[in-house]
């Protein structure tokens, strides 16, 4: 999961207008970081980075909310899908 984190991480920074320090729980949405064209982003960006699809209903805060929710949805598609997280 730490790869998985690492990566959000540096795709997130390296995309977005991001506080120097963010939290793995700090929301990614409240704090202005990403809106919903960013959020779109990530979406895209999750899929051809990790090779999993994300459905319609998995566009939802809980999975993309803040790192730390990223990083779990994450982990769970990829064990999903057979793949070591």
């Amino acid at each position: 999961m730490e790869d998985i984190e690492s990566r959000i991480r540096m795709f997130i920074h390296e995309s977005f207008p991001v506080p120097d320090t963010l939290a793995g729980s700090d929301s990614l949405l409240d704090g202005g970081v990403i809106d919903s064209i960013g959020v779109l982003t990530v979406v895209t960006w999750l899929e051809q980075e990790f090779g999993f699809t994300v459905e319609d209903d998995e566009v939802v805060p809980e999975n993309l909310e803040s790192i730390d929710s990223l990083v779990r949805y994450t982990g769970g598609k990829l064990l999903e899908a057979g793949h070591a997280a």
